[in-house]
């Protein structure tokens, strides 16, 4: 469920980059967007990389 709502604030802030360009980097969203995009995509990055350990772990539990 966290990865479902990281990825759909991702494609929201998506948008709105689109719309909110930077004026020193034409083509790209405004530095702000651009600071949410990434600290979405780490939690993102963490919640993924938490995710595999728990799996593994519980694969680990099982094999004893």
């Amino acid at each position: 469920m966290a990865m479902d709502v990281l990825t759909d604030s991702l494609i929201l802030v998506g948008q709105h980059g689109v719309y909110c360009q930077s004026a020193r980097q034409p083509g790209k969203p405004a530095m702000d967007i651009q600071v949410i995009v990434k600290g979405l995509n780490d939690a993102k990055a963490l919640v993924s990389d938490v995710m595999q350990e728990l799996k593994a772990q519980r694969r680990q539990a099982i094999r004893e």
